[in-house]
Order: structure tokens, then sequence, then C-alpha cells
């Protein structure tokens, strides 16, 4: 397994041990990489918790919107949003099929793509906000209980 650290932190290198990144998994990118995070809020850990925070609330604002029924153009701008949101707090595989969904909307303007196509793209979306959201909750609560990226 990777052992990410940040600055020598090693609260990130346990996290990634407890699970945030699946061993098993297709993925290159682990589900929650804690080092971007830090890297975006300076290693303030209360910034940190405000930004998972923040990501949460988009989360459930853009989901609504990555129905395979609305225009594509509608449904890649929200998956340009959730991706941004997701690369805020580490959300690396999130933010990877939110880059592909967008894609995939955007050359509708080139060439139509089935229902059936966007549906599929979009559930790949849908499939990794769970585990994004439960990683970024679990980092949020650990930086809430010892108030710093490291534990020493």
């Amino acid at each position: 397994m990777q052992n990410f650290k940040v600055n020598g932190h090693e609260i990130l290198a346990r996290l990634i041990k407890k699970g945030l990144e699946m061993e098993d998994s297709p993925h290159e990118n682990p589900v929650l990489d804690p080092s971007q995070l830090a890297v975006m809020t300076g290693d303030d850990p209360s910034l940190a918790v405000e930004v998972i925070d923040i990501f949460r609330q988009q989360t459930d604002i853009w989901v609504r919107m990555l129905d395979a029924d609305l225009p594509p153009a509608q449904w890649a701008d929200a998956a340009h949003s959730l991706k941004g949101s997701a690369l805020s707090v580490g959300a690396m595989r999130l933010a990877d099929v939110c880059a592909k969904a967008e894609k995939l909307g955007r050359s509708a303007e080139e060439k139509p793509i089935s229902r059936t196509e966007a549906a599929i793209c979009l559930s790949d979306v849908k499939d990794q906000i769970g585990p994004a959201i439960e990683a970024s909750a679990k980092l949020a609560h650990q930086l809430s209980l010892s108030g710093s990226f490291s534990l020493s």
C-alpha cells in the first residue's frame, strides 16, 4: 500500500491504513487523499473540517442535477462543479468520474449521446459519492478530535 504523508504527519498515514484507500479497488486513486486537503487548507484542521462540510453540502445540491433525462450541458455543468468540490477535499476517485461525465456531457454538443450512455456515466459518479462522503466524514471526525493534522 502506498504511504501518503504530508510533512511527516502520522495521522494521514493512519487514516489511509484505516480504509480511506481500498487496496482491492480497480481505481488508481484513493477514495480520499488527505494530503490534498492539507495542501488546500494550509494544514489548518479547522479550515479542513469547514471545507469538508461545504463539500458535503455542495454534493447534496449537485447530485440532483446528475440526471440523464436533463440536457447534457446541464449535467456536465453539475459534474464540473462537483469535480471542483471533490478536488478541494481530495476526493480523487469522485473527481475522476466527474471529469469523465463532464467530458461526455460536453461532447454531446458535437455528437449526440444516448440516454443509456449518459445514465451509465452518471451512475458511476453517483457510485463514488457515498464513499467520498464517508471518507471525508471520517477525516473530519479525526481532525476534530485531534485538532491537528498530526498526532503529536
